[in-house]
């Protein structure tokens, strides 16, 4: 049955085929629009009892569906329990038979023990019985040595004694010299330091040509010592031939120019610091002083004995030497 009204009553359903003559004369080209499509109504529903039937039925199929994957899936679980519990007994039997080794043989072990600890006990019994007496013998043979030392060590304390008797009477009789030797020592040094006193006084003194000061000055070995004794300065020999180079006499160089042993004069050149100095015809026992850059006080030098082509003499140094501002 169509939804849409027909046209013609008398000719059913069926759509019409062509379109209503023009009134006016159709143009030298003419189209014609499709027929429309064709519906038709959905079959009538069922009564209500049969749909409710159908739901049901539907419903006990799905059901039964679900049961058949049920019983499947619970059929796997049964038979996966089934091949754990097996293999889980394997296991234990398998645990079960190393267990039951390993006791038997941590038994055999515990009684092999047994055995070689009773074994020890009875070696160590044998063992200390020897060793006990091996012991006493030993301490017989220690207490016979010991007495014997014993006897040699007081035989060797009373020589020993004697010895030192003899070596304190010796040492007595030689403190006994020692002494008289340093009575007599000190009476040498007694006499020697008045002599060196009475030599010091005999010094004689010159006139500084830089201070203007008198200076001790020593003539001869013997005034040269006490010199030394004072302890004021330092003194330095020496014996300079008259030579083309100069000779070196502590920090300072001395060139030997001319010698009259006659007149006991001679001339010098004098090198420190760098800079020369002729010295010219000077006198024996003469004090010449000059200054260098170590020491704030002048050195001294002194000719006591003059030869030919040689001079004899000594170098008086200052104690301290610094550089002079």
């Amino acid at each position: 049955m169509s939804i849409f009204p027909s046209p013609n009553p008398g000719s059913g359903s069926t759509p019409p085929t062509s379109a209503p003559p023009p009134t006016e004369a159709p143009p030298p080209q003419q189209y014609y629009a499709p027929p429309p499509p064709a519906y038709y109504p959905p079959p009538p529903a069922p009564a209500g009892g049969s749909g409710k039937i159908i739901t049901l039925f539907v419903a006990v199929v799905v059901l039964l569906g679900a049961n058949v994957y049920l019983y499947t899936q619970l059929d796997g679980v049964k038979k996966q329990l089934v091949a754990a519990n097996d293999s889980t007994q394997n296991r234990l039997d398998k645990l079960e038979e190393a267990a039951s080794l390993t006791t038997r043989s941590n038994r055999k072990t515990v009684e092999e023990l047994k055995d070689q600890l009773e074994r020890a006990r009875r070696q160590a019994a044998a063992a200390a019985g020897e060793a006990k007496d091996e012991a006493l013998k030993k301490v017989d043979e220690t207490r016979a040595q010991l007495e014997a030392a014993q006897q040699r060590d007081r035989q060797q304390l009373t020589s020993d004694i004697s010895q030192v008797r003899q070596a304190t009477d010796t040492a007595n009789t030689r403190i006994t010299q020692v002494d008289t030797n340093v009575t007599g020592v000190k009476s040498d040094v007694a006499a020697t330091k008045s002599q060196l006193e009475k030599t010091i006084a005999e010094l004689k003194r010159a006139t500084g040509e830089l201070d203007g000061h008198s200076v001790l000055i020593a003539t001869n070995d013997k005034e040269l010592k006490a010199l030394q004794a004072l302890g004021e300065r330092n003194y330095v020999q020496f014996t300079i031939n008259k030579e083309k180079k100069a000779q070196r006499v502590a920090d300072v160089s001395i060139l030997l120019k001319k010698a009259d042993p006659k007149r006991n004069r001679y001339t010098i050149e004098l090198t420190a610091d760098d800079k020369t100095v002729e010295k010219k015809d000077r006198g024996v026992n003469e004090p010449l002083q000059f200054m260098t850059s170590k020491a704030r006080q002048p050195y001294e030098l002194v000719v006591n004995e003059v030869k030919k082509n040689e001079i004899v003499g000594y170098l008086s140094i200052p104690k301290v030497l610094s550089g002079r501002n």
